[in-house]
């Protein structure tokens, strides 16, 4: 994205001299008026200066191609998304895990109802759309079977219940499952969360049930996994102040940046730009020049007092953002340092916390990472970098390892573009094999 500033004496003629530079398609940022400096700044008349913003060709292919993945996935799983809707309006999550319960019941009254399938429509619409998984499996069902039928006349009979439940459920439903769980770890899905998730359905699931009704029950299984995103809301009185927290160079920064220009520049919002981190010259600096593009107050804070300062001095804000310092989680003294900062506006502010963490970071370390700032306050979690992965595991996994909301993901450099609401649908098509 391009911003740049032009002045005039009418804002008309600014814009128009925006437009004969960058073209037709720039977007009026802010209108203000401004003195040109210097000595003989007093006789010369008041100009205005127009910001504005143009996406160049790159970004318009990008969203053009964001656009039609959007519209592909929405009818890809308008079908499921509906259930799941319906579900949800009438009874909330409890009904589908009160169902499960009954299902899976040992009581013989219960066991022996039959279970009624809600069919897709002529065409196997879920299989359809979720083409990559289906592809994968009509490649490797029919020879798996094959091979599978000619290994079990060679080996002894199997007894375990896992055994027994592959029998119930035939030779191929019992495949699409195993490929399921294969497909979610080829994903980085942990292998434990995998085999939870399939199992969990597999015991519901009735032999000759079709593939696309037994998919529709995982994918279910994985959105009431992910709940709903929470993202930031305002306060009820006074301002809302809001921590970024998290390791280096996850783009911390950045992403301030561009929930700041959604709110400031989107909603008309009155937000303050704050940093903590002092231990790098270049983090202040570049807050400091996004908070002037954006023309939002900005300041750098040392200490609690400052801290406090500014709070008095932005009361009458609708958000102050705060950025703190990047360091290692293992760091005891920064990490009690950044707890002060946090705590020190208990009973005085509305607050809320976000984890910023990259989707390219290992597992191992997200884990480690998450308990670090457990131990410091409670957060929800914001993913980035998602475009600089191909496999989005790590959004569950770290999801049902700290029980912790997720709000935001990011994917891409430019401001205020690459940041969206967290999409569980999106996310689990992507993880059952879909293309993103």
């Amino acid at each position: 994205m391009i911003i740049k500033k032009f002045q005039a004496k009418t804002e008309s003629e600014a814009i128009e001299a925006a437009r004969k530079e960058l073209g037709a398609n720039v977007v009026v940022m802010n209108v203000r008026n401004v003195k040109k400096k210097g000595i003989f700044a007093i006789f010369s008349p008041q100009l205005v200066e127009v910001t504005v913003a143009l996406e160049d060709d790159t970004d318009r292919a990008i969203q053009e191609k964001a656009n039609v993945s959007a519209r592909n996935i929405t009818e890809a799983l308008g079908k499921v998304n509906s259930i799941v809707e319906k579900a949800e309006s009438e009874t909330g999550v409890e009904r589908l895990r009160r169902f499960d319960k009954t299902v899976s019941s040992d009581d013989a009254a219960v066991s022996d109802r039959p279970v009624t399938y809600e069919r897709p429509r002529p065409g196997n619409i879920l299989e359809e759309k979720l083409d990559s998984l289906q592809n994968l499996l009509e490649e490797k069902l029919s020879p798996d079977v094959d091979r599978n039928k000619d290994k079990e006349s060679e080996k002894p009979e199997k007894t375990s219940d896992s055994s027994s439940k592959s029998e119930e459920l035939g030779d191929e439903l019992s495949t699409f499952f195993n490929l399921l769980k294969t497909t979610l770890t080829d994903n980085e899905v942990n292998e434990e969360y995998a085999s939870n998730i399939v199992e969990e359905t597999r015991k519901v699931t009735k032999a000759g049930t079709p593939f696309d009704v037994a998919l529709s029950g995982i994918y279910q299984k994985m959105i009431l996994k992910f709940e709903k995103p929470l993202c930031i809301t305002p306060a009820e009185k006074g301002p809302k102040l809001v921590f970024f927290v998290g390791p280096t160079g996850v783009g911390k920064t950045t992403t301030i940046a561009k929930i700041a220009s959604k709110f400031s520049v989107e909603q008309k919002k009155k937000i303050a730009l704050l940093t903590a981190d002092t231990y790098r010259i270049a983090a202040a600096e570049q807050l400091r020049t996004y908070a002037n593009i954006l023309e939002v107050p900005f300041r750098i804070i040392y200490t609690i007092e400052e801290m406090e300062s500014a709070l008095d001095d932005f009361r009458d804000f609708d958000y102050v953002f705060v950025d703190t310092a990047g360091h290692s989680h293992q760091n005891s003294e920064q990490k009690n340092i950044m707890g002060d900062f946090i705590h020190s506006v208990d009973g005085i502010v509305e607050k809320e916390v976000y984890l910023v963490v990259s989707a390219t970071t290992k597992y191992r370390d997200l884990m480690s990472i998450a308990d670090a700032y457990s131990q410091i306050t409670e957060y929800k979690l914001v993913f980035t970098k998602l475009d600089e992965t191909t496999a989005l595991g790590n959004l569950l996994n770290l999801k049902l390892y700290t029980g912790a909301p997720l709000s935001y993901i990011t994917c891409g450099q430019n401001v205020p573009d690459d940041i969206e609401q967290f999409n569980a649908q999106r996310t689990v098509k992507n993880l059952l094999g879909g293309k993103r």
